[in-house]
């Protein structure tokens, strides 16, 4: 089922052009210093030993054909597994997540897919990353594919994909195709926590993607299963509108204090956000103590790192991406 997208108006132009100046994107293409090392091979994690995705998706599937899932909004549901090709070793410097690619797609399927999905996860605590606006199915599963090794991370790594437009006009059809992913999403999770044998979930959201988490996680709060199988939840440069995420975060009980914000007030890609939702603060930019009134963790990455937009330090910046770890470790096995 593909959405029809109208021409951007006017005003939406001007504040693309801004945009343009300011971000090139959630998805990575600018140069900067991986956290990997020359010591740090593939082997330090298990998607290095094994780098194979677990898939949930609502993208319309294009088949064997490359990119393998596109732009449009599918159906329903769908899972997959995606074989990455990992990275080299002995590189230090490289375009962020270029090193890992996307050589192939199996298993999949839209016949009971958030069973197949939590299934292939039997066993194993499970990393979910939720990417942002402007992504690619390829580059949402680099980042995915990056953090996790950066992790070190042992257990099983997923991606929950939308259908972004992977364009730079696209925000307002993002921001519509990520909140219509939000019963896929509940789907998938709901599979997930439901799976006796599967441990811990870790949940990370990019920007946009934590949109779509917060809300996903908004209509399971009510669920035992959820609260006891839910370990960290890192919500990296919220795109959500600051005051709608304080009314939803009060109401998530116990889920709120395994909650932890990796926020930059000089945000640039917020910034544009913020103007285009009407001058509205984006949680990601907000006052740190009008979030940890919320009992949230917050980490404020002021004066970290040298990108320009200040938007993705959590993949790009090694000791931002440990705010993550422990995250994790604090919530145990």
């Amino acid at each position: 089922m593909s959405a029809v997208r109208h021409a951007p108006s006017r005003r939406f132009v001007a504040l693309a052009a801004l945009l343009s100046l300011a971000l090139s994107a959630c998805a990575q293409t600018e140069a900067a210093i991986s956290p990997f090392s020359e010591t740090a091979h593939a082997e330090s994690s298990t998607f290095g030993r094994e780098p194979v995705l677990l898939v949930a998706t609502t993208r319309k599937s294009l088949g064997d054909r490359e990119p393998f899932f596109g732009p449009d909004r599918g159906s329903g549901l769908s899972f997959a597994e995606a074989r990455l090709s990992p990275p080299g070793r002995g590189v230090v410097a490289a375009t962020v997540g270029s090193d890992w690619r996307v050589v192939g797609v199996s298993n999949r399927t839209s016949t009971n897919a958030a069973r197949a999905f939590a299934d292939a996860a039997t066993g194993r605590d499970v990393l979910l990353y939720v990417h942002g606006y402007n992504e690619t199915f390829e580059s949402a599963a680099r980042s995915a594919g990056q953090l996790s090794h950066a992790l070190k991370f042992q257990g099983r790594t997923a991606l929950f994909t939308w259908p972004s437009g992977g364009k730079l006009f696209d925000y307002g059809y993002d921001r519509e195709s990520a909140l219509w992913s939000r019963e896929g999403f509940v789907q998938a999770l709901r599979a997930l926590v439901a799976n006796p044998t599967v441990g811990r979930i870790h949940i990370v959201a990019h920007s946009m993607g934590t949109f779509l988490t917060l809300e996903g996680l908004r209509e399971l709060r009510d669920s035992s299963d959820v609260s006891s199988q839910i370990g960290s939840v890192v919500f990296a440069s919220p795109d959500i509108d600051i005051d709608a995420f304080e009314q939803t975060v009060s109401r998530l009980g116990p889920l709120a204090q395994r909650m932890t914000l990796i926020i930059d007030p000089g945000d640039r890609a917020l910034a544009v956000s913020s103007r285009i939702a009407g001058g509205v603060a984006r949680a990601g930019a907000a006052e740190r103590s009008r979030l940890e009134a919320l009992g949230v963790r917050v980490a404020d990455t002021s004066g970290r790192g040298w990108s320009m937009l200040r938007h993705d330090l959590f993949l790009t910046d090694s000791e931002v991406t440990q705010v993550v770890r422990r995250a994790m470790d604090r919530t145990g096995s």
